[in-house]
């Protein structure tokens, strides 16, 4: 509860941990599933005032006198929200249900869904990076978030998520008309949760050339690996 010591308001931590659940994760949660994000994108979730709420609430309670300093507790539940909320109970239950083309259709749609929801949370947590994190080495608060997504949810579905993509593109190969904006968009996923570039995730799929929306470029990508295929065999 939140109690006065010395003319100060004290934010103990389940009351602080509680407003900023229902205030913040819970509401930017109810803001995503509705598909208010894509309805509404210039329509923010949250108000300014509500902003600031939120994160004086975090700051105040990192910035209490000890035995009342809650920085290291807000930094492990937020990991927890991620870990078990956001990516136990809310993404991946979803995506175990789809697959193929719909699976990474689904996985798009989270993983925007996901960004979302680190560039809120990052703002209301921003206090952590500045002045805990660093001194302790711990990951950004951003990171936390990316992390998550490519710990928890990557390395569960990656195997299907590979297939699906292989098979939109031989698909394409044998004469098929196929999304490739989703191909792009599922190979942009893996680049930006850590791959360097795309070449490099699209020699773990074995897919020899780039996937591009230029017909010239693919033209060109053909002959390369046609001109390719026939030196070698000459040699």
């Amino acid at each position: 509860m939140i109690r006065t010591v010395d003319k100060k308001l004290i934010i103990e931590f389940q009351e602080g941990w509680e407003f900023i659940m229902q205030r913040g994760i819970n509401k930017l949660v109810i803001y995503l599933e509705e598909g208010n994000a894509r309805r509404y994108p210039d329509d923010p979730p949250f108000s300014s005032e509500e902003c600031m709420m939120l994160y004086t609430t975090i700051f105040n309670m990192c910035t209490q006198k000890p035995p009342h300093e809650h920085t290291h507790q807000l930094y492990d539940y937020y990991v927890m929200a991620f870990e078990s909320t956001l990516m136990q109970m809310w993404v991946l239950p979803s995506l175990r249900e789809a697959h193929d083309e719909f699976l990474l259709r689904e996985l798009v749609q989270w993983w925007m869904n996901h960004k979302i929801m680190v560039k809120w949370l990052s703002k209301f947590f921003c206090y952590l990076d500045r002045y805990f994190l660093a001194a302790r080495c711990l990951p950004p608060v951003k990171d936390v978030g990316l992390h998550c997504f490519r710990k928890l949810l990557y390395e569960e579905i990656n195997g299907r998520v590979k297939d699906a993509v292989i098979s939109l593109i031989n698909r394409e190969r044998e004469g098929e008309q196929i999304d490739r904006t989703l191909v792009k968009n599922v190979l942009h996923i893996f680049v930006e949760i850590g791959i360097e570039n795309m070449e490099c995730y699209l020699n773990e799929f074995g897919i020899p050339c780039q996937v591009s929306s230029d017909p010239r470029e693919e033209c060109l990508q053909r002959k390369k690996l046609h001109g390719g295929t026939r030196t070698s065999n000459s040699n």
